[in-house]
């Protein structure tokens, strides 16, 4: 495994370092300290063509304007807490409103927006950042820790752990926009998108799961046999609508660890395995990168890139019908989540 480190730019007194992973099959894999940003994946496709997977930017002050959370980890809490508040053991917490009246993925300072503490292993890096009590509204000393490593089976694995010395709530992802027509020649609707999943969460008039998890029979939900992200696009299903023509919708998984996600461009013949310990992965369509960009020369457009953010349930602080994501003391959080890349 080849790992080359380079200054990325500085914020401060601080350096902002890129780290590049490279196996023996020529895949490449590149991600900064700040924010844990997964900047470049490059892969084949079916003519041996290496070409970048992912939606990014070229210098440190895109990523630090960037609206969008371009290839980041997203926390303490990935998702939306409704009304930017909770309460647990009778204690109320209030968050940042950062998403209309909601609280959207760790708020205006969240794990995306910080430098991390970087260590690099024989296949890989470990990040880890201390997030102080209090830090945007959340209860607790978190000391948590992403690591990414890649091998020879071109397998992407991140690990997600983290500790606290106060009861508090977590749930981590990272928000990569995956393009496998490579370097952003295409939008994403012809990808097809396979899930095992038999139900998703059906969202209110803010995008906050209203607590019914819905059968995707007969809908455009139902991707367990694969289906074009188009079709979802081009529905008339209120639920699609409402998200802005697409998906941006936590589906339940049936399975875990047994390629439960599956996302393929027929052009290219590249293909995404995704495996996940986590309950559900929030399947977002790009659905409003037109008012973002450009990235890399390219302008945004809708549907450029599809986020696939393994995590728990979002507003589950509210829905005690939820997998819980309370984090107490003397727990250990952890979560895995392994990106395969492969051609037909």
């Amino acid at each position: 495994m080849e790992i080359i480190q380079q200054e990325f730019g500085r914020i401060g007194e601080q350096t902002v370092t890129s780290f590049t992973l490279k196996n023996e099959n020529g895949v490449v894999v590149t991600a900064i300290n700040y924010g844990c940003i997964i900047t470049k994946i490059l892969v084949p496709d079916t003519n041996g063509n290496y070409e970048n997977i992912v939606i990014g930017h070229d210098s440190l002050e895109d990523y630090m304007e960037d609206p969008v959370f371009l290839g980041a980890v997203v926390g303490r809490v990935a998702g939306r807490i409704r009304g930017g508040a909770f309460e647990m053991d009778g204690k109320a917490y209030t968050l940042p409103q950062n998403n209309g009246p909601n609280h959207l993925h760790g708020g205006l300072q969240g794990f995306n927006k910080v430098v991390w503490q970087a260590d690099v292993l024989e296949d890989g890096v470990r990040f880890t950042y201390l997030s102080k009590d209090g830090e945007e509204g959340y209860p607790g000393n978190l000391h948590a820790a992403v690591t990414y490593t890649l091998d020879d089976h071109n397998q992407l694995k991140i690990r997600y752990e983290a500790q606290t010395d106060k009861k508090t709530v977590v749930t981590l992802t990272n928000h990569s926009y995956f393009n496998l027509s490579g370097s952003l020649k295409r939008d994403v609707l012809h990808h097809t998108l396979t899930l095992k999943s038999n139900e998703y969460l059906e969202l209110d008039e803010e995008f906050i799961p209203t607590g019914r998890l819905l059968n995707v029979d007969h809908t455009p939900f139902d991707l367990r046999d694969g289906a074009s992200i188009e079709i979802g696009a081009n529905s008339s299903h209120p639920q699609t609508i409402l998200a802005g023509r697409g998906y941006d919708h936590p589906f339940v998984l049936n399975t875990n660890q047994d390629r439960e996600i599956r996302l393929e461009d027929p052009e290219s013949g590249r293909v995404l395995t995704v495996e996940t310990d986590e309950p559900a992965v929030v399947v977002y369509s790009g659905n409003s990168l037109d008012g973002a960009g450009p990235f890399r020369g390219t302008p945004g457009a809708k549907h450029l890139g599809i986020c696939l953010e393994t995590q728990g349930f979002p507003d589950a602080v509210h829905q005690p019908g939820f997998p819980s994501i309370v984090l107490k003391p003397n727990e250990k959080y952890t979560s895995a989540t392994t990106y395969t890349f492969g051609i037909q």
